[in-house]
Protein backbone atom coordinates (compact mmCIF):
# COMPACT_ATOMS: atom_id res chain seq x y z
CA UNK A 1 0.00 0.00 0.00
CA UNK A 2 1.45 3.02 -0.94
CA UNK A 3 0.29 4.93 2.57
CA UNK A 4 0.40 1.72 5.16
CA UNK A 5 0.80 -1.27 5.53
CA UNK A 6 -1.17 -4.30 7.32
CA UNK A 7 1.01 -6.91 9.45
CA UNK A 8 -0.33 -9.89 10.52
CA UNK A 9 1.36 -12.22 12.84
CA UNK A 10 0.40 -15.32 14.90
CA UNK A 11 1.50 -15.10 18.74
CA UNK A 12 1.83 -18.31 20.55
CA UNK A 13 2.53 -16.90 23.96
CA UNK A 14 0.24 -15.09 26.11
CA UNK A 15 2.41 -11.87 26.57
CA UNK A 16 2.87 -9.65 24.30
CA UNK A 17 4.28 -6.27 25.24
CA UNK A 18 7.59 -7.74 24.27
CA UNK A 19 6.04 -8.08 20.80
CA UNK A 20 4.95 -4.61 20.59
CA UNK A 21 8.18 -3.56 22.03
CA UNK A 22 10.34 -5.34 19.31
CA UNK A 23 7.97 -3.92 16.35
CA UNK A 24 8.29 -0.26 17.73
CA UNK A 25 12.37 -0.40 17.74
CA UNK A 26 12.07 -2.43 14.14
CA UNK A 27 9.88 0.58 12.88
CA UNK A 28 12.22 2.94 14.82
CA UNK A 29 15.62 1.44 13.34
CA UNK A 30 13.98 1.11 9.71
CA UNK A 31 12.85 5.34 10.26
CA UNK A 32 16.91 5.80 10.90
CA UNK A 33 18.01 3.79 8.04
CA UNK A 34 15.77 5.72 5.27
CA UNK A 35 16.43 9.33 7.51
CA UNK A 36 19.90 8.96 6.93
CA UNK A 37 19.94 7.30 3.23
CA UNK A 38 18.02 9.83 2.30
CA UNK A 39 19.38 12.99 4.28
CA UNK A 40 16.35 13.60 6.50
CA UNK A 41 15.09 14.53 9.37
CA UNK A 42 11.78 13.69 11.29
CA UNK A 43 9.09 10.93 11.41
CA UNK A 44 8.77 8.31 8.83
CA UNK A 45 5.27 7.13 10.41
CA UNK A 46 2.61 9.39 10.95
CA UNK A 47 0.56 6.96 13.50
CA UNK A 48 1.93 5.09 15.83
CA UNK A 49 1.56 1.32 15.81
CA UNK A 50 -2.09 0.18 16.58
CA UNK A 51 -2.73 -3.65 17.86
CA UNK A 52 -5.92 -5.64 17.30
CA UNK A 53 -6.38 -8.65 19.93
CA UNK A 54 -7.78 -11.30 17.44
CA UNK A 55 -8.87 -14.71 19.36
CA UNK A 56 -11.84 -15.67 17.00
CA UNK A 57 -10.82 -17.95 13.88
CA UNK A 58 -13.77 -16.48 11.87
CA UNK A 59 -12.20 -12.86 12.33
CA UNK A 60 -9.08 -13.82 11.67
CA UNK A 61 -10.41 -15.21 7.92
CA UNK A 62 -12.51 -11.72 7.43
CA UNK A 63 -9.42 -9.82 9.19
CA UNK A 64 -7.46 -11.54 6.30
CA UNK A 65 -9.59 -10.57 3.50
CA UNK A 66 -10.00 -6.89 4.32
CA UNK A 67 -6.01 -7.24 4.38
CA UNK A 68 -6.15 -8.77 1.06
CA UNK A 69 -8.62 -6.44 -0.60
CA UNK A 70 -7.51 -3.38 0.72
CA UNK A 71 -5.21 -2.51 -2.53
CA UNK A 72 -8.60 -3.53 -4.44
CA UNK A 73 -10.54 -1.60 -2.35
CA UNK A 74 -8.11 1.72 -2.81
CA UNK A 75 -7.93 1.14 -6.37
CA UNK A 76 -4.74 0.64 -7.12
CA UNK A 77 -5.45 -2.83 -8.52
CA UNK A 78 -8.26 -3.90 -10.66
CA UNK A 79 -7.65 -8.11 -9.10
CA UNK A 80 -6.43 -8.87 -5.39
CA UNK A 81 -3.99 -11.15 -7.02
CA UNK A 82 -2.04 -7.92 -8.72
CA UNK A 83 -0.57 -6.24 -5.44
CA UNK A 84 2.77 -7.93 -5.46
CA UNK A 85 3.30 -6.98 -1.97
CA UNK A 86 0.37 -9.36 -0.80
CA UNK A 87 0.33 -12.22 0.72
CA UNK A 88 -2.84 -13.53 -1.23
CA UNK A 89 -0.45 -14.79 -4.11
CA UNK A 90 1.43 -17.27 -1.81
CA UNK A 91 -1.71 -18.20 -0.32
CA UNK A 92 -3.57 -19.16 -4.18
CA UNK A 93 -0.30 -20.69 -5.38
CA UNK A 94 0.90 -17.65 -7.77
CA UNK A 95 4.24 -17.27 -5.30
CA UNK A 96 6.10 -19.69 -3.70
CA UNK A 97 6.72 -16.94 -0.69
CA UNK A 98 8.37 -18.01 2.66
CA UNK A 99 7.63 -14.90 4.86
CA UNK A 100 3.91 -16.85 5.26
CA UNK A 101 2.54 -19.58 6.80
CA UNK A 102 -0.34 -20.44 5.04
CA UNK A 103 -1.71 -23.53 7.30
CA UNK A 104 -3.11 -21.47 9.78
CA UNK A 105 -6.50 -19.95 7.30
CA UNK A 106 -5.55 -22.99 4.59
CA UNK A 107 -6.78 -25.23 7.24
CA UNK A 108 -10.52 -23.74 7.15
CA UNK A 109 -10.73 -24.30 3.44
CA UNK A 110 -10.89 -27.33 1.51
CA UNK A 111 -9.10 -26.07 -1.42
CA UNK A 112 -7.72 -22.94 -3.03
CA UNK A 113 -10.79 -22.36 -5.09
CA UNK A 114 -12.66 -22.30 -2.17
CA UNK A 115 -10.14 -20.22 -0.71
CA UNK A 116 -10.12 -17.98 -3.94
CA UNK A 117 -14.18 -17.93 -3.55
CA UNK A 118 -14.09 -16.80 -0.05
CA UNK A 119 -11.46 -14.10 -0.77
CA UNK A 120 -14.01 -12.20 -3.12
CA UNK A 121 -16.23 -11.60 -0.88
CA UNK A 122 -16.41 -7.52 -0.63
CA UNK A 123 -15.40 -6.11 2.76
CA UNK A 124 -15.76 -2.40 3.13
CA UNK A 125 -14.52 -2.02 6.80
CA UNK A 126 -14.27 -4.56 9.63
CA UNK A 127 -15.17 -3.84 13.06
CA UNK A 128 -12.08 -4.63 15.51
CA UNK A 129 -12.81 -6.82 18.65
CA UNK A 130 -10.79 -6.25 21.43
CA UNK A 131 -10.32 -9.52 24.19
CA UNK A 132 -7.49 -9.98 27.08
CA UNK A 133 -6.28 -13.12 25.50
CA UNK A 134 -3.98 -12.60 22.35
CA UNK A 135 -3.99 -15.64 19.88
CA UNK A 136 -3.34 -13.21 16.90
CA UNK A 137 -2.42 -9.49 16.76
CA UNK A 138 -2.88 -7.07 13.64
CA UNK A 139 -1.44 -3.81 13.66
CA UNK A 140 -1.32 -0.92 11.14
CA UNK A 141 1.31 1.54 10.30
CA UNK A 142 0.33 4.90 7.91
CA UNK A 143 3.44 6.21 6.24
CA UNK A 144 3.93 9.95 6.41
CA UNK A 145 3.93 12.03 3.22
CA UNK A 146 7.18 14.10 4.54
Amino acid sequence: MPTHFHFLIYVKAKETELIKKNIGILLSSYTKAINKAFSRTGSLFQNHTKTKLVTDERYLLTLTNYIHQNPLRIGIVKNIADWEFSSYRDYIGKRKGTLIDKTLIMKEFNSIDEFILFSSQKIDKVDFLYQNENVYVESTFKVGST
